[in-house]
């Protein structure tokens, strides 16, 4: 349907080593930690008018802090691309639509936490994390731009300070997947109303 785009005694340490080795076995196949990949297949087609789908990854992620994109389970920069992959079709003979992730950022903010006996008694949120996410679109005739536009989707949450790593990671992706769908409801708008001429209906 896609048109394709370009340690202690010896005895101790075994049974310890035991005990070690069958809980990360443990932890491997628990299925909280496996996560599916964000598609939009069950979406309708986007049919454009033109020739040719150009979707291109122009966000250059980094795995420096306070950037975590590269840890969540489906980092937001893959998402974004997926989307265009998925819906967007061309249904035309001449002139190309570009899909561009501009930014696809996920960064950490460190929080304040309670201070003496407060923070004994207290579970302070201790991060948040926030996703933005910026298309950039055009349609082009050879060099010349006929048409641009952007969508743009922004969301955040806070983690407590005592959340495991798991549940992190669930955090992570449930955040990924709801700025996702803010991006696809501003995509299919903007496309709507900005691209309106190009639209095979």
């Amino acid at each position: 349907m896609r048109v394709p785009f370009r340690l202690a005694p010896f005895g101790q340490v075994v049974v310890f080593s035991l005990f070690a080795v069958l809980a990360a076995g443990c932890a491997m196949d628990d299925p909280g930690n496996r996560f599916a990949g964000m598609s939009y297949e069950h979406l309708p087609d986007i049919n454009l008018d033109v020739g040719d789908i150009q979707v291109e990854q122009a966000y250059k992620a980094t795995t420096e802090a306070p950037n975590v994109g590269h840890r969540f389970p489906v980092p937001p920069k893959d998402a974004a691309v997926r989307w265009g992959q998925d819906r967007l079709v061309a249904k035309g003979d001449r002139l190309t639509f570009r899909y561009i992730v501009r930014q696809a950022s996920a960064i950490e903010t460190e929080l304040p936490k309670s201070q003496g006996v407060t923070g004994l008694l207290t579970t302070d949120q201790s991060e948040r994390y926030e996703v933005n996410i910026v298309i950039d679109m055009q349609i082009l005739d050879g060099r010349q731009v006929q048409g641009t536009a952007s969508a743009e989707a922004r969301r955040s949450v806070t983690v407590p300070e005592d959340i495991t790593l798991n549940e992190r990671e669930k955090v992570w992706y449930k955040l990924t997947e709801d700025t996702m769908n803010d991006l696809n409801d501003q995509l299919e708008e903007t496309i709507k109303t900005a691209f309106f001429p190009y639209i095979v209906l």
